[in-house]
């Protein structure tokens, strides 16, 4: 290919490789199909990226004339190993959709109806785009509310493929928030699969809500996500389950949602089965989160191994998850500092551990935390003989 002169105008100009499926915009530039869905789509950038002038995503027409012509140049190029271009499937009509969607009554005409629109979403961004726009979402978002439905996973995950753009996420939050309780019900009730393709949804859709939808989630459905985690369903389920506590549980009452929820055990116990770095980070990214109340402070030191393995991921994950660990002994020794625990951080060695947190390079917010814990309980700590002689020195006057 580098030794074949290749004509400019069969370039395009975003990704600088050959077209397949040439399609020009209103300003009269030409770009290929997949290039620039992904610009508009992805990127969110609704211009022409040469003009910068608006440009509709149902506003691509194909370029015949261009693809035949790279298409003859492929051909006359075989005998240097290049491959013709196949003609482009053209791209699903609005109206399409909306028939389909209209005969499909009963459930063995919407098994058909989601297995085809599972199709036409995984051929290209402009399906989905497409599909959106002809009342798809609305319409497997009422199949998976009606969780009697035989046909209700099945649309969860049609639904989820379908990646709703944010303007569709945000009307499914929508309302009295009853899709979210139809989500809670198939985490309570679905399969594993279904369960994952809810948390995923959930995932998507808190990341674009409101703060004030965001404080109102309910505390089932704080139930249903530490269920998740203690069934341990899938990493991906897990992980998108951690990622998404970490967002909400900073709102509101949601830390006490979930401490009630049972998770912070849980938490633990998969902190003492991590050792990958992402995951422990993560892990400590709630718990901090959570032992921010009473009840997640609590729940931590009525489990036998919750400061020990918080203190034992210091200085040995990442300066991230030693920030987060630091903040969650900051937590208990601020608010929970009774004789028995400040006892039992002595020997735990939590406190021989902030003082070398104090010598080593491990950020300078992480050990203005950790000097702030040792000068809070210095009159108890200080002379204790559970400090090491050559780690004593650095506990701050």
């Amino acid at each position: 290919m580098d030794e074949i002169d290749v004509p400019p105008f069969f370039i395009c100009p975003i990704s600088l490789e050959m077209m397949k499926d040439p399609v020009t915009v209103p300003t009269g530039i030409t770009y290929d199909r997949e290039s620039i869905e992904k610009w508009l789509f992805s990127g969110k950038n609704m211009v022409c990226p040469v003009t910068k002038q608006a440009v509709s995503d149902c506003e691509l027409v194909p370029n015949h004339t261009l693809r035949r012509l790279i298409q003859s140049w492929c051909t006359i190029n075989a005998c240097h190993g290049i491959e013709r271009i196949p003609t482009p499937k053209p791209p699903v009509s609005k109206a399409q959709i909306t028939k389909l969607l209209n005969d499909s009554k009963s459930p063995l005409q919407q098994i058909k109806c989601l297995r085809r629109l599972r199709s036409i979403a995984s051929e290209n961004g402009a399906n989905k785009r497409c599909m959106e726009s002809a009342g798809a979402v609305e319409f497997l978002a009422s199949i998976v509310s009606d969780y009697g439905s035989p046909t209700a996973d099945e649309a969860l995950n049609t639904l989820y493929n379908l990646q709703p753009s944010e303007a569709a996420l945000k009307k499914l939050m929508g309302g009295n928030g009853d899709f979210l309780v139809s989500l809670t019900r198939v985490m309570q009730h679905g399969s594993y699969e279904a369960r994952t393709y809810a948390v995923f949804l959930l995932k998507s859709m808190m990341e674009i809500a409101d703060p004030m939808q965001i404080i109102s989630l309910r505390p089932e459905l704080f139930v249903e996500l530490n269920r998740v985690l203690l069934d341990k369903i899938s990493q991906q389920a897990s992980k998108a389950t951690l990622k998404l506590l970490a967002s909400v549980s900073r709102w509101g009452a949601n830390k006490i949602k979930a401490a009630k929820a049972g998770l912070v055990p849980v938490l633990i116990d998969m902190l003492l089965d991590s050792s990958q770095r992402r995951a422990c980070e993560i892990i400590l990214t709630v718990l901090d989160e959570v032992c921010r109340c009473a009840e997640g402070r609590s729940e931590l030191l009525n489990h036998g191994a919750g400061l020990a393995v918080v203190v034992k991921k210091i200085l040995r994950v990442s300066q991230a998850a030693n920030q987060r660990a630091v903040r969650i002994l900051w937590s208990i020794s601020k608010f929970c500092a009774t004789p028995h625990v400040l006892q039992e951080m002595l020997q735990l060695g939590i406190v021989a551990k902030l003082c070398l947190v104090l010598q080593v390079e491990c950020g300078h917010k992480t050990k203005d935390k950790a000097r702030e814990i040792l000068k809070l309980h210095a009159r108890v700590w200080l002379n204790s003989p559970c400090i090491p002689s050559h780690l004593l020195s650095s506990y701050p006057a």
